[in-house]
Formats: C-alpha cells, structure tokens, sequence
C-alpha cells in the first residue's frame, strides 16, 4: 500500500530528533549548595491579551514528543512530555474540577535515562505501567515497575528487549516505536517503524529467566503498509499511536512522519482478532487535516473525561520549515461526537517565543520596578528577522507581576541579545543588542521607548552570535562590556569613558583561559559573597560552566569550578542574574535552547 500525493517541497536530509511537588513546593536540585530551586510558576505572567499564562517557566518546546498515563492510578490522564535528550518531563493531572488540572513535578522523572524517546506500557501484563526507551544508539531499553500502580518505581531491568534468538532488537532513534496488542490474543505486539515508510511487527512469546520479555519476528512489512511520496520514494523518521478511534472494538493506527505535514490515520477496517490496514492512509481530522512542519508524533487520553479520545501532536519538525512551529507545536483537539476541532496549538501554555530564547531585564519605563525583555533567535512568523519582546512589570518591585507588551520595534537582524543598564546616567535602563555578525548596537531610553544612538558601539574581531552583558568588571564605578560569541570564548572591551559616556575599548586575550566549546552566553554575579563578580557562562551543549572569581574585584581572575546549582536544561542556555522581588537576592533565570525561560529561586 502506498500513500502518494503532491510535494511542493522535497528535502533530502532527515534530521534526529535531538529534555517537588508543586510551583510553590519546587523539585530541589541534587546539589543543593546555594538552596536554588525550580519553579514554574512563582509569580503571575500574563499574555498579551491579559489571559493569565499557567506555566510560564516551563522552559519552551521546540520538538515535544508526549504520552499521557495515568502513573499513580487515581483515574485521569497525567502528561509526560519529551523535549531534549535523557530528559522526561512529569505533569501531575490534579483533577478536573481545578482551573488548570496539570502541575509540573519534575524535570526528569525518577531520574531516568530515556534517550531520545520513550513508551509506557504494561510490559509484564501484572497491572501497573513499565518503559520503554531508546537505549543509545538504537536499541529499545526497558524499566521494570518494581513499585506499584499507585506508586511506581522504574528500575532498568535489560539494556536492549531481544528476539528469541538472543538478539537485540534494532530501533533507528530516528523512529518511535509502539507497543499493543494488536489481534487481542493477550500477547503484545512491537511495532517499529523504518525510514523506508514501512511497518515491522514483533510479537511477544513470553518472558526469558531474568523475567524480561522476548519477541519474534512476524514480519517487517506489517500489512503491507508503506508511507511515501508521489515523485519519489521519499521516506522519514516516523512515530505512531494505536486507538480504537472509530469505537469498532479494535485498534486502529495513527501515523506521524517527517515527510508528512498531517498526521496519517490508517483505519482497521478488520476486526480485533483478524485486523486489516490495507485502506489507505488518509489525513487526519477528516474535515481539516493538520498542516504543520511536518514529523507529528501523536498521543490520545480522554482529556476531557466525556468518554471519548482526544486527539494531541508533538510537532517535531519535518520537511517543511520546522522554524514555523518552534512555537506553536503541542496541538490539542477535542473530539466531540466523532468530530475533532482544534483547541489549541500550545496545550502546555508557557513563556516561548520560539527558539533560542536571551533574556534581558531592567527597568524600561522608570516606574522602579524591573521589566523584562526576551529575544529569540528568528521569529517563527516573520523568518526575516529576530524579535525582542517586552514583558512589562505590572506589579511592585517587590511583588511582580509580568505581562507581555508587544515587541521593539528594530532594524532587521538575526539573533538579537539584548541587555540592559543606565549607560547616560538619566536613571533609564538603556539597550545594548548583539547580533549574529558580531556587531553590538547602542540604543538610549527616551522613556517612550527605545531610539538608535550608535549603530557599532562595538563589534568581535572575528566570529560571530555576539552576546552581550555589562558589568563592572574592574570596579571603578562604570559598567564594562563584556560579550560571548560563536567560538566559545569571553571578550572584554573596558570601559574607558565615564559611567555617563562610556567608551568601550577591545582588550585582546583579557580573559584568554575562559572559554566553552562554542556559543558562549555570560552573566555575572557574586555567588559567594565574597565581593567579586564570579561568571556563569552559558554555552551551546555543555550547559551553564561556572567560574569562580578567584581575584579581586578591580583584578578579576576566573577559575572553573563545578557549577553550584544544577540547571534543567544543557543545550543553548542563556543565564541571567536578577533581583526581581527586591528581597536583596538575585533569581537566576535562563533563557533556553527551547524559546522559554526557566526560574529558580534561592
């Protein structure tokens, strides 16, 4: 069987998939030194419109792959999601008489290792769910339950399921593979997807001495079913889900793909014990199929608790133009008597302008409380050109409140970093912004706003992703310019001017011994209360490093040492220092590779 239809757009390269109780009781780090912790929601955020935003610090999606289950058996859906590597996010369901039914309990659940996907089922068939996920590169690790429904506890039981010859089964990471019973014979089935568009099935016969389950091969053109394209045999990555959609007593499948910008429902026009798939796909809701970027990994739960399945999709990003739903790409929709309409493009609501999200903040309207800005790396609607946003503080300085205001209205560029400080002594936060050329722009505050005073106050000798932040790194009384880039290293361009009218000068190799792989993201503060500025540097995949400033303050030396809090998040992180609550202790906030923004308050 195959499903063709027109490609107005053919890519070749197919892409991997690259990841405490409540808000006010946030899950605490494993090194707790300095007593900073994760929370989602410790203060009111509120969207452009005034609706209140319930997860504001999640952290942003750009690839979620998500699954409800219901993991402590109390009856309604609980929401696991996937966003980066080794990284399982847990959502508790409270309940649906409460006005936002899920809370965020964990970054990593049960601190597990997941790869690059993940499955809960009931591997054992004894009532409660295992797991499943990619054990790297390619294999299918599994967690036993050696808790209970109730109370789960998931221990690694076997690096890779095998075959009944003793051979581990093969799973390109690129694939998310599904576990049911397919011909209700109470024996499940595997089903792992290939590149080529086709469907393997393994079906289980029985455990082996350690109690692991085993699985043969049936076949690796399960019915014959085959996902490509018209002009082309163009196959992708691929996820699916199994459901009794049509309520005929047997499992029907959906399918997700990278070359497909819908999600592909593939009807069992069979019956349970003899299923049928040769129907041909069709896209999916039947009234107005789902258009994203492409690769939609699906999941249903009957959110709703009316009865029926819902329908939700992880956009992961496919073969057209995944900058488009950097944003938008946890859709959510409500069945209603065989019909399904979309509610929402963003089912978990947060804080995320896309991708690569750098934080800013300072007071911008001179009331005397901190406002924020948060720049992205390309606007998923424009494509031409970054955008700052502004979160303005409609709170106190001691209780804020934030609501987004719209965006700064600037030349176009790529991968704008702002930052914020009094550079004309006028007590106006002012705007410095670093570009993906290297170039770094002066903006003034004229209290309406913010108007272009030098178009290069400065600029990197060489490379590029110029990343600013100011400091008085020399502490002579004025704020000194110091900027990360795409090589990794730190610049320094010293204020040589006055606090009033500064004049930043490139001092070559200042701090030559400081440096992460690549895409460097500084911010500074004196961590240990020593009086010196110490150094968080941000970084494209080691995470946050952190230097302690083992100098002085007018002679700053920085030595790594381990970072003493941990931070959620290890790919494109954009640290950031701030008193945002006037208690004379800075949060940290960070922005993400995800387009959010994570808080962890001391």
């Amino acid at each position: 069987m195959r499903y063709n239809f027109l490609v107005l757009i053919i890519l070749s390269l197919l892409v991997s998939i690259s990841g405490c109780k409540s808000s006010q009781t946030p899950e605490k780090s494993s090194s707790d030194s300095n007593n900073y912790q994760r929370q989602i929601n410790p203060f009111a955020v509120y969207a452009e419109d005034g609706t209140q935003v319930p997860h504001p610090f999640t952290g942003g999606f750009n690839a979620p792959r998500p699954q409800f289950t219901d993991i402590d058996d109390d009856g309604d859906p609980d929401f696991f999601v996937q966003e980066h590597t080794d990284e399982l996010m847990f959502f508790e369901h409270l309940g649906s008489d409460t006005e936002s039914p899920l809370m965020w309990r964990s970054d990593k659940f049960q601190n597990l290792d997941i790869g690059e996907w993940f499955r809960f089922v009931d591997m054992d068939q004894d009532g409660d769910f295992d797991l499943l996920s990619e054990q790297p590169y390619s294999y299918i690790r599994y967690y036993r339950n050696e808790g209970t429904a109730e109370s789960p506890r998931f221990v690694l039981a076997a690096d890779s399921l095998k075959d009944v010859n003793g051979e581990p089964i093969f799973s390109d990471r690129q694939n998310i593979p599904n576990v049911t019973d397919i011909d209700c014979d109470n024996r499940l089935d595997l089903f792992i997807g290939s590149l080529d568009g086709t469907l393997a099935r393994y079906e289980s016969v029985g455990r082996d001495e350690n109690q692991i389950p085993q699985f043969k091969l049936v076949t690796k053109r399960f019915e014959d079913i085959e996902i490509v394209k018209q002009f082309g045999t163009m196959h992708g990555a691929n996820t699916m889900a199994f459901m009794d959609i049509d309520s005929d007593g047997d499992q029907d499948l959906f399918w997700g793909d990278f070359f497909e910008p819908s999600i592909l429902l593939i009807e069992n026009t069979g019956s349970c014990e003899t299923p049928d798939f040769r129907g041909e796909p069709k896209p999916f809701p039947p009234s107005n199929p789902v258009q994203t970027s492409g690769y939609n990994a699906p999941t249903l739960a009957d959110w709703e608790n009316d009865g029926d399945m819902d329908l939700f999709l992880g956009v992961l990003g496919g073969a057209y133009n995944a900058n488009l739903t950097l944003s938008d790409n946890l859709y959510f929709y409500e069945q209603d008597e065989g019909d399904f309409n979309l509610k929402t493009r963003q089912f978990i609501n947060m804080i995320d302008v896309g991708d690569e999200s750098i934080p800013a903040t300072g007071d911008l309207d001179g009331d005397g409380d901190v406002d924020m800005l948060l720049a992205n790396k390309i606007d998923p609607a424009n494509q031409k050109t970054s955008v700052i946003y502004r979160f303005e503080n409609r709170g106190t300085a001691t209780a804020p409140e934030f609501q987004m205001s719209g965006t700064l209205d600037l030349p176009i560029a790529y991968h704008y970093a702002p930052v914020l400080g009094d550079l004309n002594g006028d007590g106006l936060d002012d705007l410095l912004i670093g570009n993906w050329k290297g170039d770094i722009s002066l903006f003034l505050n004229t209290g309406n706003g913010f108007e272009l005073k030098k178009e290069k106050i400065a600029g990197l000798e060489r490379g590029s992703n110029a990343v600013p932040t100011l400091a008085d790194i020399d502490g002579d009384g004025d704020l000194d310019l110091l900027v990360g880039e795409s090589g990794g290293g730190l610049q320094l361009f010293r204020n040589t001017g006055t606090a009033e009218n500064p004049e930043f000068s490139f001092e070559k190799d200042a701090f030559s011994g400081v440096e992460v792989q690549h895409r460097s993201a500084p911010a500074f503060y004196d961590i240990d209360g020593d009086g010196d500025l110490d150094l968080f540097l941000g970084s494209k995949i080691e995470g946050i490093l952190f230097f302690e400033n083992t100098g002085t303050p007018s002679e700053a030396e920085f030595t790594q040492k381990p970072m003493p809090f941990e931070v959620a998040t290890a790919q494109l992180t954009a640290p950031h220092f701030v008193d945002l609550d006037g208690d004379g202790i800075a949060e940290f906030i960070s922005g993400t590779r995800g387009g959010g923004l994570l808080f962890y308050k001391k």
